[in-house]
């Protein structure tokens, strides 16, 4: 006898107690975070699978044209002794946007019974926009990736999940364009890699088997074919005279092999589906219809499929294992949730442990204690480096900022060794170069021009020549020192302002891991961030005000009572003093040739 679709397996005792166990943890919701094993009926446009699903849930899909192929039908059978009962939801797919996927989620309909199941579809397709089910027209997707779930819970007799997909389209039309072929092969695509998904791979008799986009894929995603089944529908529709092909390919004796072998079904007519054929009725007319010549003279040994079976004791222990991971996963989260907060007290006490953790995180770093607390927060990563010691990074800053003040902060800076050698020093350590580069001003629109010594008195003899007031000749008034150190002053702001910048970005740093480190849960870490951003922020502003107060300071008129200044310049009127001095004897000696203090101690 050929081998025809059977479900017998799907109530065998073992298998049934499997499918029970299964059905146990995705009624528990965790089929929403592993994938568990489950049959997908997938094939071509028009290739039968409606019947097939018929065949192995026993619930009567519809099959009109275009109902029931525009998206993932998922049909969760859970077998009990109450009455049956229906329910459909929408699972939206990843790429929703958030206010969409919460629409989808809402969608919820109790079915009085099977007779509801088009509608249904055709409600779930206009939430879904499905084109021809929504009023946007041609603009609308011909296909979706969100997912129908139906779940019938009664006395059905099965424990089992079933998914149909939508018809793989081979070619353009003006129906379906290239996205929407690309679509529906990635949703087939998406299921069929999956390791626990068992292929029922629907091909048509009038077709060349081996050339089905269907077989093709089940044998790219299940090279060894321990997953997949061939189900031949319509070979009532074969040509007379080529039964023979058939019956070799549910043989496996046809150069088309599966491992598990193919399975023929024969669809109901469409005078059939028109006058209402039943279940029954259509399995006594498919057995008569195998029994009857040709097909009773191709007779094949009538085997059952362990597929099922075997393919959920491999599986079933793999899921065990990832329910397990999940558990300690989940146990691990709770526990950082910390105790229930149902209360008002609950809650302040919850809030309250918050803050001091983390005031005793700010306060280590701010005194720079980190022996006694948050070891694993203050410690060293495996490069030996402690990014979160906060005050010794300040420290850092603040040592490079004031380096650079000294050093390169002038408008104008005199020249007198080669400029690559001023940015050279065999002494220097590489960590010392490292922070240098941490601290570089390259990014600056002002750098410091530097100039020679000629230049560099020249342009004093400019500033010199413009502040000339009252005072006699060879004198200066005031305004020429005010005027050259505004001028070389000029850098200071911007470099003070991106140093507190930089300040602040090191702080705001430390507060986020901070506040990571003592608070687990990313809503209440966020609220919490708001706030302390609003605080950091006018922190921030508070420091900029104040840089402004001292550069307005440092724009006013120039006035010390540090004494150094006047030892300086008497320090440097006596060495210039000096070296016009050292410059005259020399002429002298290069004239008389004789030193004149040696002739005047003669």
């Amino acid at each position: 006898m050929i081998n025809s679709l059977s479900v017998s397996i799907l109530k065998s005792i073992t298998v049934s107690r499997r499918l029970n166990q299964i059905d146990g943890i995705r009624a528990k919701g965790i089929g929403d975070h592993i994938s568990l094993p489950q049959l997908v009926v997938c094939g071509a446009q028009s290739a039968g699978k409606s019947s097939v699903l018929e065949g192995i849930t026993g619930l009567p899909f519809p099959r009109q044209d275009g109902v029931c192929t525009k998206f993932a039908t998922e049909i969760i059978l859970r077998h009990t002794q109450n009455e049956i009962s229906i329910t459909a939801s929408i699972i939206p797919h990843n790429g929703r946007p958030a206010a969409t996927a919460d629409e989808l989620r809402n969608y919820r309909r109790r079915l009085s019974g099977y007779d509801e199941l088009p509608e249904t579809i055709n409600d779930a397709a206009c939430c879904m926009g499905i084109r021809g089910f929504v009023s946007s027209g041609d603009s609308a997707p011909a296909f979706s990736a969100d997912v129908l779930r139906i779940e019938v819970v009664g006395d059905v007799g099965l424990h089992l999940t079933v998914v149909d997909l939508p018809g793989l389209v081979s070619v353009e039309n003006e129906e379906h364009d290239a996205h929407d072929i690309k679509l529906v092969e990635d949703l087939v695509d998406s299921y069929l890699q999956s390791s626990r998904t068992i292929i029922l791979a629907v091909v048509q008799a009038t077709n060349d088997i081996a050339t089905q986009p269907i077989i093709q894929r089940a044998r790219h995603f299940d090279r060894a074919g321990e997953r997949t089944v061939g189900i031949i529908t319509k070979p009532d529709l074969i040509n007379k005279g080529t039964e023979g092909r058939i019956a070799l390919l549910t043989n496996n004796l046809d150069s088309t092999r599966l491992k598990h072998g193919f399975f023929l079904l024969k669809n109901p007519s469409p005078q059939q589906l028109e006058e209402g054929i039943s279940l029954s009725e259509r399995k006594r007319q498919e057995a008569d219809f195998f029994r009857s010549p040709p097909w009773r003279e191709h007779g094949s040994t009538c085997r059952e499929s362990g597929l099922l079976g075997d393919h959920i004791e491999r599986e079933l222990p793999k899921v065990c294992a990832e329910v397990r991971l999940l558990l300690d996963k989940t146990k691990v989260q709770l526990q950082d949730l910390g105790q229930e907060r149902s209360t008002v007290s609950e809650q302040r006490f919850f809030l309250s442990k918050l803050s001091m953790d983390f005031v005793g995180l700010i306060q280590a770093a701010l005194d720079g204690t980190y022996q006694h607390i948050a070891s694993d927060f203050f410690g060293y990563d495996q490069n030996g480096i402690s990014r979160n010691r906060l005050r010794g990074q300040i420290h850092t800053l603040n040592s490079l900022f004031a380096d650079y003040m000294r050093d390169k902060s002038q408008k104008r800076k005199m020249e007198r060794v080669p400029i690559d050698d001023l940015f050279e020093s065999s002494a220097d350590s590489e960590e010392d170069r490292e922070k240098e580069d941490k601290y570089d001003h390259s990014g600056d629109a002002d750098e410091p021009f530097y100039m020679n010594e000629a230049e560099f008195d020249r342009w004093i003899k400019k500033i010199y020549m413009n502040t000339r007031g009252l005072e006699l000749p060879g004198n200066y008034n005031n305004a020429f020192l005010t005027e050259l150190f505004h001028e070389q002053s000029s850098r200071w702001p911007a470099i003070a302002k991106r140093h507190i910048h930089r300040v602040h970005e090191e702080t705001s740093t430390f507060v986020t891991r901070a506040l990571a480190h003592v608070v687990i849960e990313e809503h209440i870490r966020r609220d919490i961030h708001k706030i302390l951003d609003r605080s950091l922020q006018s922190n921030l502003d508070t420091a900029l005000d104040e840089l402004r107060k001292l550069c307005d300071d440092e724009r006013a008129q120039l006035i010390t009572y540090n004494h150094y200044y006047t030892d300086n310049i008497q320090k440097a009127r006596h060495d210039r003093a000096n070296t016009v001095l050292e410059h005259a004897l020399q002429s002298v000696s290069d004239d008389w040739g004789q030193d004149p203090r040696q002739q005047h101690a003669s």
